[in-house]
């Protein structure tokens, strides 16, 4: 899994999921479940195996931004296959 050590000032109240268990076709699946902001971080992130710095400049958004969108997506495929 990747590094949960961000230099970034973010944090979070709960402990981020852990989805690696998750074959890219099951993460696949449940992507297309979220909602469509969440969808390109968490396809980049997640599938893709891209960077945070990568995806965040594809994207125009903030790395910060990136982080709690990756966590926000992460806490709902959790529930989701909870």
């Amino acid at each position: 899994m990747q590094n949960r050590e961000f230099d970034l000032d973010v944090t979070f109240e709960e402990q981020t999921p852990d989805l690696s268990h998750l074959d890219a076709a099951a993460l696949e699946r449940e992507i297309a479940n979220l909602p469509a902001a969440l969808q390109p971080v968490a396809k980049g992130i997640l599938v893709d195996k891209r960077t945070m710095s990568d995806v965040s400049q594809d994207l125009g958004i903030r790395q910060a931004v990136l982080v709690r969108e990756l966590h926000r997506a992460s806490v709902a495929i959790a529930a989701a296959i909870a």
